[in-house]
C-alpha cells in the first residue's frame, strides 16, 4: 500500500508539472450603456445570451474551470451548472475602465498558467475554434492566441485605395488577405498579463473564424441579427 501511495504521488507531481492549469472566464457587467442588460437578454426561445458562450467553453478539452467575472451577484441565476461566479469590484464597471485592467484583476484573483478570455457578446464561437487556440498555447509553441476574420475586400483610406491599383483592378480573391481581430476570444499566459499587461504576445496564433463566429453584439440591431442567426440558421443546422 505504501509503494502504491508513492507511485500515486509521483504520478500526481509529474501530471501537475506538465499539465498547465487553464481557466476560462467571461467578464461582464449588467449596466451596459448602448444595450442595457444585453448579456442576460433573452433570445427568441428564452435562452439568455450569456449562456451560449459559457456552455461552449465547458465543452473545451483542457479547460479546468469556467468563471463569470461580474460585480452584480444577480447574474448567478443565469449561469449553467458548473460555471463559477467570481465577484469583481464595481470600479471595473466604469466606462473608462480598460479591458486589461479587468484581465489583470482576474489574474490576481484566480491563479492559472493560461487564461481563456471570451465574451457573452460573441455567442457563436465554436468549441472547435476555441480548442485550436487552447491547444496551441498549451503546447508552448505560442504564448497567445486570438480569433480573426479574413477579409479580402477593396479597402480605401483618405480617399485612395490602400490595397490595389485603380489602373489594374484585381479580382477580390487575388488580393492579399487582411485579418481583423474579432475581439471575441483571447488566450494568453499568466506571465503575459501579469508581467507585460498584454493579452497578445510575441508568438500569437491566429484562429481564423467564420462570419457567424465573428458576430459581435453591441447595439440593439446587433442583437436582432444575432437572434435571427440563432433562430433561423444555427437551429436549422442542428436539426440536420
Amino acid at each position: 500500500m505504501f509503494v502504491e501511495d508513492i507511485y500515486t504521488n509521483i504520478f500526481s507531481l509529474i501530471r501537475d508539472y506538465f499539465m498547465k492549469k487553464t481557466v476560462a472566464f467571461v467578464p461582464l457587467k449588467l449596466n451596459n450603456e448602448r444595450l442595457p442588460q444585453k448579456n442576460t437578454k433573452k433570445l427568441s426561445d428564452g435562452t439568455p445570451l450569456l449562456t451560449l458562450i459559457l456552455s461552449t467553453l465547458q465543452q473545451v478539452n483542457g479547460v479546468d474551470e469556467v468563471y463569470v467575472y461580474c460585480s452584480d451577484e444577480s447574474v448567478v441565476k443565469y449561469l449553467p451548472v458548473g460555471v463559477k461566479y467570481l465577484k469583481r469590484s464595481t470600479e471595473l464597471d466604469l466606462s473608462t475602465t480598460k479591458i486589461n485592467e479587468v484581465l489583470g484583476s482576474f489574474a490576481h484573483d484566480v491563479k492559472a498558467d493560461i487564461y481563456v478570455l471570451a465574451h457573452a457578446t460573441a455567442p457563436f464561437l465554436t468549441t472547435e475554434s476555441i480548442q485550436k487556440g487552447v491547444d496551441k498555447v498549451q503546447s508552448g509553441d505560442h504564448d497567445s492566441a486570438l480569433t480573426v476574420h479574413k477579409m479580402q475586400e477593396f479597402v480605401w483610406k483618405d480617399g485612395w485605395p490602400m490595397n490595389y491599383d485603380l489602373a489594374a483592378v484585381p479580382r477580390t480573391q487575388d488580393l492579399d488577405p487582411l485579418f481583423i481581430e474579432t475581439t471575441g476570444l483571447y488566450i494568453y499566459t499568466h506571465d503575459l498579463i501579469t508581467q507585460r499587461n498584454a493579452r497578445i504576445g510575441d508568438r500569437p496564433y491566429l484562429v481564423e473564424v467564420s462570419s457567424i463566429e465573428s458576430l459581435d453584439i453591441n447595439n440593439p440591431i446587433d442583437f436582432d441579427i444575432a437572434d435571427a442567426v440563432y433562430t433561423h440558421i444555427l437551429a436549422k443546422r442542428s436539426d440536420n
